[in-house]
């Protein structure tokens, strides 16, 4: 059991970066697949809207013109005095038949308003007489009419042309003809007294052809009345059915910026278009069974099949190279965990270039080390005292951990190009850090050294904190003492923004006379400084790269040049810190 859990310790890097992609790639793959199943649809229901409007337009102008005929019609029977003189004068005889006759030759000219002789006419006096044209086969008398729901509502809005459904009226219930009826009161246009009324009537099926010949394959049209009737349908099952819910949706359509919906009818979702009718006061009504318009469209299963086969040769894929990968990483890390437990021994340097350049590094750091080990055996004690800070340059062990560990988690998320960079600027530091034994370097190396520094850092905890450099081109190959500038940075990143969310930090070199100025300026937080200018000891543990503190860069500095250079500080709470460094020009 122990040696299980210990397999699964040290190849705990490569478990994680395998499940991580595992997940990545079923979720990316679900939700591609997903995703194109969805746009395929979305795609299929905005053409099927685009080419049903069209259809739903031309429907629209049919029943257009249809109302302009019966318009033209009923305001000729208006103007018509044989029209008033039948329905207001007592005929007796002769002049009774000569009415009809002057009524048939009215008729001849309405039908031909009409343009069709399928549209029935009926007029009708207020006492209840009734004319009819010659070709209307609507199943009417005085009775039924006069006290038809049609004619009510005809005589309470008299000046208003209305259509009504009529599916009370059949001559023979078992094989009923339903009617549209478009209505008129006949009034006086002087007085405005009512004198009869006027009837226009169409068979369903003669009245359905104004737009079934449009219809596509699959589409039901209907209309619907104010009642949530339909009135008339492509699908005669249909006509006569009432569903107040097709009210609510054509609401809802009217509200909606969508050309489309997807409701609920006769118990399965339909994609859905709805038009307003003005002059017939009704909704058209264009529907297509989603599931029969797309089941076709896409083959589910097909698509799960390939999806599953492309997941599985990813994830052998996956599993081989990550391992390939993850392997030298992992024995580098075994080799550097265990390295105090061996006398600081060299670890083996194989593996992929990163792994290699942070095992050479490492053996570097390891060499350099020794050497400055061996120094301080003989050095004087000032100088001895000196060294030992300069000591203090090596790399803290938990720097390195958390970088090696920021590395794993960039890998682990596929981010190689930042991974890389962050090998390289971690393989740069060590280098400019360990690999150089000089006391000084040049203020080119210096900001070398000192941007990979901030460049790992802001890889770990991100870019709150900027950091611009101006520098005096001219200044750039002059010898300062190494790593001066990189503690005051660390201690803005990590302790002069602990209440701000972020700012920036500028570095500047610049030659004054025979000195160089470096300064460190930040807008963090601030702190309180005593008078004169007397710098903190912030030699702590929280200086994560190295041990060196502000007061030690300060003490270096005189030990090397003498009291006349040094550090110099100053700060304001809420407004930032800037630190000043003065040192002779190649003075060393």
């Amino acid at each position: 059991m122990n040696t299980l859990l210990k397999r699964i310790k040290h190849n705990g890097f490569f478990i994680f970066m395998f499940l991580i992609t595992v997940t990545s790639i079923v979720v990316v793959s679900v939700a591609i697949t997903w995703t194109t199943i969805n746009m395929s649809e979305k795609f299929f229901i905005e053409k099927f809207s685009i080419m049903n409007s069209k259809v739903m337009a031309k429907i629209a102008g049919n029943f257009e013109t249809f109302d302009n005929s019966i318009v033209n019609a009923s305001n000729n029977l208006l103007q018509s005095i044989v029209v008033k003189s039948i329905l207001t004068e007592k005929a007796t005889g002769t002049e009774k038949m000569n009415a009809y006759y002057n009524w048939d030759k009215k008729v001849e000219y309405i039908s031909s308003i009409l343009g069709s002789n399928q549209i029935g006419i009926t007029i009708m006096g207020t006492d209840g007489t009734i004319y009819t044209d010659g070709n209307s086969n609507w199943p009417i008398n005085e009775g039924m009419l006069k006290n038809s729901t049609i004619a009510l509502n005809t005589l309470k809005d008299p000046k208003r042309l209305m259509y009504q459904y009529d599916y009370n009226f059949s001559v023979n219930p078992f094989n009923r003809e339903d009617y549209m009826i478009a209505s008129r009161g006949i009034m006086d246009p002087l007085s405005g007294k009512v004198f009869g009324s006027m009837y226009f009537s169409i068979s369903k099926k003669q009245f359905k052809s104004l737009f079934t010949d449009n219809a596509g394959l699959g589409n039901t049209l209907f209309l619907v009345d104010r009642n949530g009737t339909i009135v008339s349908s492509n699908t005669d099952s249909l006509v006569g059915q009432q569903d107040t819910k097709l009210l609510s949706y054509a609401k809802e359509m009217e509200k909606s910026p969508q050309k489309y919906m997807i409701k609920k009818f006769r118990g399965k979702d339909q994609i859905m278009l709805v038009e307003y009718i003005p002059f017939f006061d009704m909704y058209l009504f264009n529907i297509i069974n989603k599931q029969e318009a797309i089941g076709d469209l896409i083959n589910t299963k097909e698509i799960a099949l390939i999806v599953v086969g492309i997941v599985f040769f990813a994830l052998v894929f996956v599993f081989l190279a990550s391992r390939r990968l993850t392997n030298s990483l992992t024995r580098l890390v075994k080799q550097i965990e265990n390295a105090s437990k061996n006398d600081f021994h060299y670890v083996s340097v194989a593996g992929t270039y990163e792994t290699r350049q942070i095992g050479q590094a490492f053996n570097s750091m390891l060499e350099e080390l020794h050497e400055y080990v061996d120094r301080l055996v003989l050095a004087q004690k000032k100088q001895r005292n000196a060294e030992l800070e300069a000591l203090q340059q090596q790399i803290n062990p938990h720097f390195l951990y958390n970088t090696l560990a920021s590395i794993k988690f960039m890998v682990l998320q596929g981010e190689k190009k930042d991974a890389d960079s962050t090998i390289n600027a971690l393989i740069s530091l060590l280098q400019n850090t360990i690999g150089n034994v000089k006391e000084t370097v040049t203020v080119r190396q210096e900001l070398e050294n000192l941007k990979s520094y901030v460049f790992i850092n802001q890889k770990r905890y991100g870019d709150r904190i900027k950091v611009d450099y101006f520098v005096d081109p001219n200044c750039m190959e002059y010898s300062i003492p190494k790593l001066i500038l990189q503690p005051f940075v660390e201690n803005s990143f990590f302790h002069g923004f602990n209440h701000k969310p972020e700012g920036s930090i500028h570095i500047l070199i610049w030659q004054d006379g025979n000195h160089m100025i470096c300064e460190v300026v930040d807008n963090g937080d601030g702190m309180e400084v005593s008078t004169g200018g007397k710098l903190p000891d912030t030699k702590r543990k929280q200086h994560l790269f190295s041990g060196i503190g502000v007061k030690n860069v300060h003490e270096r500095i005189q030990l090397i040049y003498g009291d006349l250079y040094g550090v110099a500080i100053s700060s304001e709470l809420g407004e930032g810190t800037k630190i000043r460094i003065t040192i002779p020009i190649n003075g060393i």
